[in-house]
């Protein structure tokens, strides 16, 4: 008789990621179907750890999972820690190193070396090609959000970038600190700011553009761009224009005209077009070759979530607004992992699109969107050095 397949959930190592790739019903779910589940205990992981042992999890110590059985599938979000040790299992997660990031080799020579597998959560698709999950959505809600916590404070705090933020423990919560920090910046700004959201048809432009809905900004101040508006190439002068840009555009192989250059933003602060102040990057990839908003070269954190962008030549007035507001009036925010913001949500949005494949994985060899993950694989090992 066929033993079980296991899946271990391993712990996040990435600092303020309280996400988990399963949740406990997913897990109860997945035992119900003849898997094992093994979990990692974890101190920050937005599920308890008893909520896995209620649900027929087996919890186990965390960290163990390099040295678990090879037949046993290691589930986690985030990248593992840079390190040069050979994998030997197979991994599911994101691992940030298909697109030729910055060391995307080194990550990416670990499984061969060890004989392992990546199953690249960023690329399991259908047969139509089209996603199976995703943080789209949570993304582009938790990044226009922190685009308007970051805009309200350089009103009310010209002087110091924003502070370090923490997870929300829901997203009543979220909405409610954005209205209150909305409510004291305001009258501090002649109007509402003007938000402009590139890619605002897909699942992360539609999560940006219900944050600044549920924020209270009018339609009339939320300007959603699509490949129709952003077709004819950049730099786009809108851009400049608008108080808030919220890029939602997933980036691919193919290279893309930018959206915004720094020298289109200090001519139009020259010529007093310029009110763009806050920048979030929700594609988040500035070492990218394909990134369209070549501003800034730099991921931000929760911790540090802003990173200011000094231009020249904005006249006497705006220098003199430079020294007022975060040091260059522009500050961009670069998280790679937003949705941390709203974990269990988060989470729990992503994990239920998730679990009809996990419930495939006893078949991986033979079911489409496993046996596509593991054919790109192998199409990349191909391309290293």
């Amino acid at each position: 008789m066929a033993q079980p397949t296991t899946i271990h959930l391993r712990s996040e190592c990435k600092p303020l990621e309280y996400r988990s790739a399963l949740t406990p019903s997913a897990a109860k779910s997945l035992i119900e179907n003849g898997y094992t589940i093994n979990v990692e205990r974890s101190p920050a992981r937005i599920f308890k750890d008893e909520e896995f042992k209620a649900a027929g999890a087996t919890l186990v110590p965390e960290g163990s999972w390099p040295t678990v059985p090879e037949s046993h599938l290691i589930l986690g979000l985030k990248e593992l820690p840079e390190e040069d040790t050979p994998l030997k299992h197979a991994h599911i997660q994101f691992a940030h190193c298909y697109k030729q990031q910055s060391g995307w080799q080194q990550v990416l020579r670990r499984f061969p070396r060890g004989g392992g597998t990546l199953y690249d959560l960023e690329f399991l698709t259908d047969p139509k090609g089209r996603r199976v999950a995703a943080f789209g959505s949570s993304a582009g809600y938790c990044g226009a959000a922190l685009a308007l916590l970051a805009y309200s404070h350089q009103l009310l705090h010209p002087s110091t970038p924003l502070p370090s933020v923490s997870a929300y423990p829901d997203q009543a919560a979220l909405i409610s600190a954005l209205k209150t920090s909305l409510s004291a910046a305001l009258p501090h700004a002649s109007r509402p700011p003007r938000v402009l959201i590139i890619g605002a048809l897909g699942r992360c432009g539609n999560g940006a553009v219900r944050a600044c809905t549920d924020a209270g900004l009018p339609p009339t101040d939320i300007t959603k761009w699509d490949m129709a508006e952003t077709t004819p190439g950049g730099p786009f002068a809108e851009i400049a224009e608008a108080d808030i840009f919220v890029n939602c555009v997933y980036l691919g192989d193919a290279p893309i005209p930018p959206f915004i250059t720094k020298p289109q933003l200090e001519q139009a602060g020259r010529e007093g077009r310029r009110k763009l102040s806050v920048v979030c990057d929700v594609s988040c990839d500035p070492t990218s070759p394909n990134n369209p908003v070549r501003i800034y070269d730099t991921w931000t954190s929760f911790t540090e979530p802003t990173v200011r962008v000094e231009l020249e030549g904005g006249g006497e007035e705006e220098e003199e607004e430079k020294k007022k507001k975060d040091g260059g009036i522009l500050s961009v925010i670069a998280i790679d992992h937003l949705p941390s913001l709203l974990p269990r949500e988060a989470s729990e949005d992503f994990c239920r699109d998730l679990l009809p494949s996990l419930l495939l994985l006893d078949r991986r060899h033979e079911a489409p969107v496993w046996v596509g993950a593991e054919k790109l694989f192998r199409e990349k090992v191909k391309s290293l050095d």
